[in-house]
């Protein structure tokens, strides 16, 4: 009998309250939260800029054990990832696109210690997988175009997310973008198990309650 999938639930700190951030990140770890999201972006990949390392070191200082998930949507990257695994990253994300040598890129991820994931756009190929899978410990699928939160999930997106669970079954799959408790179990069916939620949690007054529908849902 195959194993039932262990699922994971990440808020994205994208759309959390940043006057309030290291209470925003005690409350959603409190009510249930597995990682905590950690949006990076430079105005230059993505039209928008977020948090820098100093803000994953402030936050890394007050909760040590909370695993930390980077998405850097910058380019270049690399000096990037070097700052972000000093400042106490558990793992971090980078596009394909955004930097020129990918593999040398991941390996670095690797070679400092933290979990290393590529980041998919929504047209992006699964075809780059296939030559960097012995760098990769997960594969982030953007189920929006990456830059801004509170998008809509592009549904055109859900055979992909099949075809990269049958093609590297073994790899976790983490989305990121619009997802809700109203979706989120059609995502699970494709083949993701982590799941990365911004406004459809920072937007509503009980978190604990809405982790809990997010729980539900994949029941």
């Amino acid at each position: 009998m195959q194993a039932k999938p262990t699922y994971q639930l990440l808020p994205s700190l994208l759309s959390a309250d940043v006057t309030r951030l290291g209470d925003e990140v005690s409350a959603v770890m409190d009510a249930g939260a597995d990682m905590i999201h950690f949006d990076v972006m430079d105005n230059h990949y993505v039209p928008n800029v977020t948090f820098g390392p100093l803000f994953c070191h402030a936050l890394r200082v007050r909760f040590k054990t909370v695993p930390i998930d980077v998405h850097l949507m910058t380019s270049p990257v690399d000096a990037l990832i070097a700052d972000f695994a000093k400042a106490g990253a558990s793992r971090i994300s980078i596009h394909p696109d955004a930097t020129i040598h990918l593999d040398r890129s991941l390996q670095l991820i690797k070679s400092l210690g933290l979990k290393a994931g590529l980041a998919l756009n929504p047209s992006t190929s699964l075809e780059v997988i296939k030559w960097c899978l012995h760098r990769l410990d997960f594969v982030l699928i953007m189920t929006v175009n990456p830059g801004f939160g509170g998008q809509s999930l592009i549904e055109a997106i859900l055979p992909k997310i099949e075809e990269c669970h049958v093609s590297y079954s073994s790899l976790p799959i983490c989305v990121d973008g619009g997802v809700t408790p109203e979706n989120i179990l059609s995502l699970a069916k494709a083949g993701a198990t982590q799941f990365i939620a911004g406004s459809a949690i920072f937007s509503t007054n009980d978190y604990a309650k809405t982790i809990t529908l997010f729980r539900n849902a994949l029941k």
